[in-house]
């Protein structure tokens, strides 16, 4: 049984009145949550209690989940907009930044430069990290939204689209052009090297 399959039976489960299989699925993504809702707080005690907040209002609308996204995608949403109510009613305002430093290694091109242990190594390694969270950080956000869904959290198009609310063509366009700004920020640094 795969992973969509498995979170299918487990919510259907709960929708049924089984509260022990939506603490199963609570394992599954607690850490997943946490993390996600770190991008927007760093006390990790309250993104704790965010990301338990977030729980809380899933159990408490899954009778309305159709299964129509995967379960997670769902999740995620509810996480997002948990953290980020949280930080209004506390006066604060969401970050603009959706991806760390440390996340910078998934984008392509990177890797490449990885594979040596040497100070201008390591340099240079800082050096993109540092050139990619400025250039993430500085795209419009549907943009920044789409290349962190897929290139963080590892989605697929159609799930992106679905997070995003918009056809898959239009997430297809964001990644590209995401990407693309992040290569043209790069290659002053790959080309002198």
């Amino acid at each position: 049984m795969g992973e969509t399959e498995s979170d299918r039976v487990l919510v259907e489960r709960v929708q049924q009145g089984d509260a022990r299989a939506y603490d199963l699925l609570v394992r599954k993504y607690q850490h997943k949550i946490v993390a996600l809702v770190s991008r927007y707080v760093s006390d990790w005690t309250e993104c704790e209690d965010i990301a338990q907040e977030a729980f809380i209002r899933a159990y408490r609308a899954i009778g309305s989940f159709r299964g129509e996204s995967q379960f997670y995608t769902w999740l995620y949403k509810i996480a997002v907009n948990t953290a980020k109510n949280h930080l209004v009613s506390q006066g604060r305002r969401p970050p603009t930044d959706d991806v760390a430093i440390e996340d910078a290694q998934h984008v392509q091109g990177a890797e490449a430069l990885r594979d040596g242990a040497t100070p201008e190594h390591e340099l240079l390694r800082q050096e993109i990290e540092q050139t990619v969270f400025a250039t993430v950080q500085a795209l419009p956000e549907d943009l920044r939204t789409a290349i962190t869904l897929r290139e963080v959290e590892g989605m697929s198009y159609e799930e992106i689209a679905e997070v995003m609310n918009c056809p898959i063509g239009t997430v297809r366009s964001r990644i590209f052009r995401a990407r693309e700004a992040i290569e043209q920020s790069l290659r002053p640094l790959l080309d002198e090297r």
